[in-house]
């Protein structure tokens, strides 16, 4: 269950967006009830940290289960890579560091920047996907999220 991101991975069409979505409702729920700082990046490293754990330990069951090594139900590894492209922006304060909107679109520009460095796949993102086992399946996410995350420090610059 802790793989499919408790069903959301079972959900039709673009599993990988609706795991990434898990993350970017919980920040968009922290920022609405003044959770930020310094919760929030801690709620983000444990994110990340549980669902990574998730990705490498349960590969075994999951790519036995769906038959598959990268099965499209697992999103535990986008929960990960989405929670570190989000981490680049949680030491912001909504109404205190930028505006209420500013910190959202923040936030929905590090999901289209994730999404879209997950699907494409650019350079090395490509390569992490032939790691073993768990390594593989989470290692490209992990980089994405590392690569969103940057462009996200690098918008932060000229707010």
């Amino acid at each position: 269950m802790a793989s499919t991101c408790w069903g959301l991975g079972l959900l039709p069409k673009a599993p990988g967006t609706w795991g990434s979505l898990f993350p970017l409702a919980v920040v968009l729920g922290c920022g609405q009830f003044g959770f930020v700082y310094p919760w929030l990046p801690i709620i983000l490293l444990c994110l990340c940290a549980a669902s990574s754990l998730a990705t490498i330990s349960l590969f075994p069951f999951y790519s036995k289960h769906f038959g598959k090594n990268d099965p499209p139900q697992v999103v535990s590894d986008e929960v990960a890579g989405q929670s570190l492209a989000l981490l680049a922006m949680a030491w912001i304060v909504p109404e205190t560091d930028v505006s209420v909107p500013v910190w959202i679109g923040l936030a929905a520009f590090a999901f289209v920047l994730f999404r879209f460095f997950d699907i494409v796949k650019l350079g090395i993102i490509e390569r992490a996907q032939s790691l073993p086992h768990g390594w593989g399946v989470l290692m490209d996410d992990i980089l994405a999220g590392m690569v969103a995350g940057g462009f996200i420090l690098l918008a932060i610059q000229f707010i």
